[in-house]
């Protein structure tokens, strides 16, 4: 008796998480559809600014799979984006090559420096991983200026060749960014169900049951890292693919620290429509904000402390209105 119940609970489970996959790839499917059409509807500068929402939505989703999957925090995830960005960025000017051959490279890029900066630093957590990691931020500014050769210090580099020719370059810079997004989610949600995701969770949460499945905590930090790192490379070749150029000025600490408040305000979620929040949060919000002068800052500020307080309170809440649901 005792085992027919629990194989209806494990059947109940496995139905309701199927329940979800689909509802959540029916939502998805959606706001794909509307954020396709929409350029029918905005003029060129809210098109422009979209693409630029859309490439830091991929940064927001790298900070989050960070925390998701390793449990660590990142002040330095520019790091990993400017190694994208200006990969793309020194092929085109260097070889002459498009985004569809240099992308790849630049993935390639930020998977290989997010490993080696994981390896050495594979034994510490916490505020210690996260002060290392901002050695990076702070450090990127003057790397690009000194490699000045190829990375055009202060006047940085531009990228203009179209991805398809013959098609508008505005468009592009819209649909390319929405179409790699889609493509980061798509990957993240066959991460969450395969053996590998399952196992950097279990190395996340349980690390002694990790390793006696064979799962040791130090390869799952190098490996989320090394993945976080390749999603943050996209970011930046997105990034520079949309606003049509690379400099200093767009990686720097700040740069970082707004992709962990985009990833706090997402609620650290790895699905398109988090993702997307996290992203307009940061490339929308100050537009709109923008005739406020001075008080864009504290305007922005408020925003954030909101953000935060419905997250921590709005569990809370639901759980005392389910509460007293039961008790009715």
């Amino acid at each position: 008796m005792s085992d027919s119940i629990i194989a209806l609970d494990g059947e109940r489970a496995n139905m309701a998480g199927l329940r979800a996959l689909a509802t959540g790839a029916a939502a998805n499917v959606v706001v794909i559809a509307a954020l396709v059409l929409l350029p029918l509807f905005v003029t060129g500068s809210w098109s422009y600014a979209l693409g630029l929402c859309f490439a830091n939505s991929i940064g927001v989703l790298s900070v989050s799979a960070l925390v998701r999957y390793g449990g660590e925090v990142s002040i330095g995830h520019s790091f990993f984006a400017a190694i994208g960005a200006y990969s793309v960025a020194i092929i085109e000017a260097r070889l002459g090559l498009p985004l569809l051959v240099s992308l790849p490279v630049a993935v390639i890029a930020g998977v290989l420096f997010g490993i080696l900066f994981a390896w050495p630093s594979r034994r510490i957590s916490g505020i210690y991983l996260a002060v290392s990691t901002m050695a990076l931020a702070l450090a990127l500014p003057e790397i690009i200026i000194s490699g000045d050769r190829w990375t055009g210090g202060f006047e940085g580099l531009y990228v203009s060749k179209p991805v398809i020719p013959g098609i508008a370059i505005e468009l592009q810079r819209y649909y390319v960014p929405l179409a790699a997004l889609a493509a980061v989610v798509y990957v993240l949600s066959r991460l969450r169900q395969s053996r590998q995701g399952r196992a950097l969770l279990l190395a996340r949460s349980h690390p002694a049951a990790a390793d006696a499945f064979g799962t040791r905590r130090s390869w799952a930090r190098v490996s989320i890292m090394g993945i976080s790192g390749g999603i943050a490379a996209v970011s930046g070749a997105m990034l520079a693919f949309a606003s049509s150029a690379v400099s200093p000025t767009g990686y720097t600490f700040w740069s970082s620290v707004f992709l962990l408040v985009g990833s706090v305000v997402s609620f650290y979620g790895l699905s398109l429509t988090r993702a997307l929040i996290g992203g307009a949060f940061l490339t929308l919000a100050p537009q709109l904000l923008s005739g406020s002068g001075a008080w864009i800052p504290v305007f922005y500020g408020l925003a954030l402390i909101a953000v935060v307080l419905s997250g921590h309170f709005a569990p809370k809440l639901a759980a005392m209105a389910t509460q007293r649901r039961g008790k009715r």
